[in-house]
């Protein structure tokens, strides 16, 4: 007689001593084999953070204040109010270092939320490094990116106090996609402005935003002033984020049912963000390690800041002060690694807040690289003044390394990374061989932001040898310099 018990099977007389043989499927971590490898490392729903972490508080300096385009004078919350909801400004503007999640939020980030992080044993393998190599994946989303992350909570606060319609812009379109799912879920319409190049690389992106009901114009148009001045002075200018900002917030300034969402940048967005850090602060103790050195894109600075926010914390605060933090850059938009530290408008034309960061002049357009949303002139100001107090470190990347790296790490762990996320795997590779040159066992997580299945024309050209390296020339970023707000001391 045979038959099967809970957990394991018997054979021979029921009435005798059973002899149980689980499978490994049935064993909990502490019982794998000696020596093997977990993979991934999964979080239950309830895992899920209840609070976002504000890490204004802990700056090493207070923040610059926001100043008015007009008169170049400190903002205040009212001054944000035509383009925010109240709730969006009081995150904006808060002191507070924990930020309750309201219940609504949560129960839709249950959707891909926690999201795994893995170890990347066979990319370990490949570079030959001591180093264990772990990445926190937000591919999972339904946008296919980290950007959901502060779109819902961005909808939720909107639909909440009766706004009936969001503007933004969007690069490579994870963020446009982003707000289109969100607006789907709290009946909100969405107004995307696509940066040319992107709208024109990426038409799949386009498809999937109204898919969920937005409408999407390659940006620049002639649908606002901002546009057509733009269009005006280079009728086949590829667009920017910076221009596709200028048109979103002109949109929602001049229309009284309509706000501005904006998917990177400002403190609210990167607030939103750190639910992936804090999950992997958890993850990465499951794993019993902490990281040496934390590594993400950056393009404005909402994954960047998403994922590392909640480890600089324990820097900041003396916990872990030999951690390092690497953030990735395009050298064709080479904002941290090239720009200079001042005042400048977020936008192209002037129409949102002036902000303290490292920026390239509000006036650069950058060249038509496939890491569409990376390609902005400035940065978020708080990462902008870790870089700057020398707690985050900044590199800048070509394309075909870039995309070398990214194909590599497919044919090793199988995931197809976004072309923005490729960025941080050339890092990688610098941290492994480093710690191979050391011979010291170094801990790596690295951010991987999103897949890159609607980037497979930039595959493409990379695997036909089409893809270039920018040349970037100091007299380029110069000459948008010398367009920087004359902003006068402040006091």
């Amino acid at each position: 007689m045979e038959g099967q018990g809970e957990g394991g099977t018997f054979a021979g007389d029921p009435r005798k001593p059973v002899a149980l043989t689980f499978r490994k499927r049935h064993l909990p971590n502490g019982f794998r084999r000696l020596g093997a490898v977990i993979k991934k490392i999964l979080l239950n729903e309830e895992d899920i953070p209840e609070r976002w972490y504000n890490i204004l508080p802990d700056m090493p300096a207070p923040p610059a204040p926001y100043l008015n385009p007009q008169t170049l004078l400190p903002m205040g919350p009212a001054d944000l109010a035509p383009i925010f909801p109240q709730a969006i400004i009081a995150q904006e503007v808060s002191a507070e270092p924990w930020i309750e999640i309201p219940d609504e939020v949560r129960e839709i980030y249950r959707i891909w939320r926690p999201s795994p992080v893995y170890r990347a044993d066979r990319l370990e393998k490949a570079l030959d490094t001591p180093a264990h190599i772990y990445f926190k994946y937000e591919g999972v989303s339904p946008a296919g990116s980290h950007k959901p992350n502060t779109a819902v909570p961005q909808a939720y606060y909107n639909a909440k106090e009766g706004v009936k319609r969001l503007t933004t812009e969007t690069g490579a379109g994870q963020w446009g996609s982003a707000l289109a799912f969100a607006g789907a879920l709290f009946g909100l319409e969405v107004t995307v402005y696509m940066v040319k190049v992107s709208y024109d690389q990426k038409p799949y992106r386009r498809a999937m935003m109204e898919t969920w009901g937005a409408k999407v114009y390659a940006s620049p148009t002639n649908l606002t002033n901002a546009g057509r001045g733009i269009l005006a002075d280079d009728p086949d200018s590829p667009g920017s984020l910076g221009i596709a900002i200028s048109e979103a917030v002109e949109d929602a300034a001049t229309h009284d049912d309509a706000k501005y969402s904006l998917g990177s940048v400002v403190n609210h967005v990167l607030l939103h963000q750190t639910v992936m850090g804090l999950e992997a602060k958890k993850q990465m103790e499951m794993a019993g390690e902490y990281p040496d050195v934390v590594i993400a894109c950056v393009g404005g600075g909402s994954n960047f800041a998403g994922l590392t926010y909640p480890f600089i914390g324990d820097r900041l605060k003396g916990r872990m002060p030999h951690t390092r933090f690497v953030a990735a850059e395009p050298a064709a938009c080479p904002t941290l690694t090239r720009g200079v530290y001042a005042y400048d408008f977020g936008d192209a034309v002037g129409m949102g807040p002036v902000v303290k960061m490292f920026t390239l002049g509000h006036s650069f357009v950058p060249d038509r690289i496939h890491s569409g949303g990376l390609r902005y002139h400035g940065d978020a100001p708080s990462l902008c003044a870790l870089v700057d107090h020398k707690v985050v470190e900044a590199r800048a990347y070509k394309q075909k390394e870039v995309f070398a790296e990214a194909v590599n790490f497919a044919r090793c762990e199988g995931f197809l990374p976004a072309p923005e996320s490729a960025h941080a795997l050339r890092a990688v590779a610098e941290e492994a061989a480093a710690a191979r040159e050391a011979g010291e066992k170094r801990s790596i997580l690295f951010g991987l932001s999103g897949h890159g299945h609607f980037d497979m024309s930039a595959y493409d050209a990379y695997f036909a040898g089409k893809l270039e390296d920018i040349e970037l020339s100091q007299s380029r970023i110069d000459a948008a310099i010398e367009e920087l707000p004359r902003v006068p001391a402040l006091s």
